[in-house]
């Protein structure tokens, strides 16, 4: 006999998948239940219906971090350095043109590139590194400068968010990454980060960037400060900004890694908790089309379950991750590894770029061919650091 707990987390699932919108006090009940089968199940059965197509899809891309160096003070953040510490880095232009250099080898169509909120550079600065990108690599997406960034422009060169991002875009700028969302709640964002937007100026950068025509990701990350209230207080903030603007392309969320960071007391959610937080979102987020597998935080296999709990992206083979790796998470994928998870679940792999369109069979085979070139030489002693 099904208890009144599991018959009342039956009726809303069978409503979600019927196409009703969750509210968010059916968000927190699902959050609140165990039932990770039957959430799991719903989920599936909406991305079913959202993408019959026979193919699950990637990305292949490289995660560039221009620089290390944050005025910001983030409690959960390994990867950041203080202005005056001899660990802060800039990338040369050299280097950085490098980077992107073997992307294109390796079949990547676009570069995430993120970095620390740096005290003096001006916007010029960042208009002649786009340009210099463009130049080179005009087939290129940008996929850069998440909304703390993009904000902190505007601090340092006093000019509105509408300047800043109109002359971004001009030189250059594709798209704009969903980090540092972290979780959208003023109360959790005080409590773990300090001299960082905060959530009316993260959704407002979004808000004005989906109004000039451009788009973006969204993205969570959670397990730390705060309470499951506010994790679905963070989805609606999201839900609410697509229904405007309709400028968000997709979702990713991840766990909290706490290692080498000031939150390191902070037990790490495990693989079930992740499965069912994403599972909850697609069921939420009825107006984003696509949700993203994050294998970077949770492995292979748990990355690959993904994709029966409410993702149709496996995500980018990320030929460079920084960020993550410095708190200890380095798990790593071939090209092939990711083709084969989607393929062992009866799905096509296929490559897609930002607006997850395919790229088409010539730049597929491409990445195919030049990834198994790659792996089959021998390693290098230096290791280098290998997301979203």
């Amino acid at each position: 006999m099904i208890s009144r707990s599991n018959s009342h987390i039956s009726s809303i699932l069978e409503r979600t998948v019927r196409g009703e919108r969750l509210s968010t006090v059916d968000a927190l009940t699902l959050l609140e239940s165990n039932d990770l089968a039957a959430i799991g199940r719903a989920a599936n059965e909406v991305t079913l219906r959202l993408h019959p197509e026979p193919y699950r899809t990637y990305n292949v891309d490289r995660n560039i971090n221009y620089t290390n160096i944050c005025t910001a003070v983030c409690d959960f953040c390994a990867f950041y350095r203080t202005p005056k510490s001899p660990e802060g880095y800039v990338l040369p232009r050299e280097e950085l043109l490098a980077k992107v250099r073997e992307t294109v080898d390796l079949g990547g169509n676009q570069i995430l590139m993120q970095g620390g909120l740096h005290p003096h550079f001006n916007l010029e600065w960042y208009e002649e590194l786009l340009r210099d990108i463009r130049s080179n690599f005009p087939t290129v997406n940008i996929h850069g400068f998440s909304p703390p960034e993009l904000h902190h422009f505007t601090k340092v060169n006093k000019l509105p968010i509408e300047t800043v991002l109109l002359r971004l875009k001009e030189a250059g700028l594709g798209s704009i990454p969903g980090g540092g969302a972290e979780i959208l709640v003023d109360r959790v964002r005080s409590a773990i980060t300090r001299g960082k937007v905060m959530t009316a100026d993260w959704l407002n950068v979004m808000r004005v960037w989906h109004q000039m025509g451009g788009v973006s990701s969204a993205t969570m990350m959670f397990g730390h400060a705060e309470t499951l209230a506010e994790r679905v207080e963070h989805l609606d903030r999201i839900r609410q900004l697509q229904d405007e603007t309709r400028g968000f392309t997709a979702f990713i969320c991840w766990t909290f890694q706490p290692d080498n960071t000031e939150m390191s007391h902070i037990p790490p959610a495990g693989s079930f908790e992740y499965l069912k937080n994403q599972a909850v979102s697609r069921l939420f987020l009825d107006n984003l089309p696509n949700i993203q597998s994050s294998w970077v935080t949770q492995g292979l296999k748990i990355g690959q379950l993904a994709l029966l709990y409410g993702a149709n992206d496996m995500g980018s083979l990320m030929l460079e991750e920084n960020v993550v790796a410095e708190a200890g998470t380095v798990h790593f994928l071939t090209l092939d590894q990711i083709r084969n998870a989607i393929s062992e679940l009866g799905y096509l792999p296929r490559q897609r770029d930002v607006r997850y369109q395919w790229v088409g069979e010539e730049l597929e085979q491409k990445a195919i061919s030049a990834n198994r070139a790659r792996e089959a030489q021998p390693k290098s002693p230096i290791v280098e650091l290998v997301v979203p």
